[in-house]
């Protein structure tokens, strides 16, 4: 037996909504694989199977397909958030940017390496992915000055894993607070030893 018919009125209700391609960006697909060009960058994705995309003027629409099956409706939102995720990256690009929290924290950027001081014995270097760049400042807060990084790229996925990476070398401790933690982080310190009384 073949797969069902999809029936009108099941599709997602994010994915059916159409991602609008602004001015200085362009959207080609080359079956399942989709290439975005934009001001910032290129990004290139194969999306999921069991739907249709077209490019109709500036909009960019995730129809179902009869071969779609029980997955097709939330393979059709995640196909869109992807689509709109990656004309937002090659148009605007996205930041983040991490807190160096502690005496004595350093960052220093050498080419694509990324040096760092994080109260180690030894000192923490990191290849900077392609698609992302670094500007670092040094905030004082309330007399205490740190570091902190600002990541940018126009790829949103790999931007997050560059900075879950970095914030895994030395990760906020629950005492003190020291560490490396996004801007704005909150963290949940617990209370120390109260000693012998």
């Amino acid at each position: 037996m073949g797969a069902p018919a999809i029936q009108a009125g099941i599709e997602s209700r994010v994915g059916k909504r159409p991602v609008t391609v602004p001015d200085g960006v362009s959207v080609k697909f080359d079956g399942r694989t989709a290439v975005v060009k934009g001001p910032k960058g290129e990004l290139t994705r194969v999306l999921p199977v069991g739907l249709a995309y077209a490019v109709e003027g500036d909009q960019v629409t995730v129809k179902l397909t009869p071969t779609a099956g029980r997955l097709g409706k939330r393979f059709q939102g995640l196909a869109r958030a992807l689509l709109q995720t990656m004309v937002t990256g090659t148009k605007d690009g996205y930041t983040t940017s991490l807190d160096l929290v502690g005496v004595g924290y350093r960052a220093e950027l050498k080419g694509r390496e990324l040096n760092m001081a994080l109260g180690l014995s030894h000192p923490v270097n990191y290849t900077l992915p392609k698609s992302v760049t670094v500007k670092i400042e040094v905030i004082d807060e309330g007399g205490l000055k740190k570091p902190r990084v600002h990541l940018s790229s126009y790829d949103k996925e790999e931007l997050g894993q560059c900075a879950a990476r970095i914030r895994s070398f030395r990760p906020p401790e629950p005492y003190k607070g020291k560490g490396v933690r996004y801007t704005g982080e909150r963290i949940r310190e617990k209370a120390g030893k109260a000693g012998k009384k």
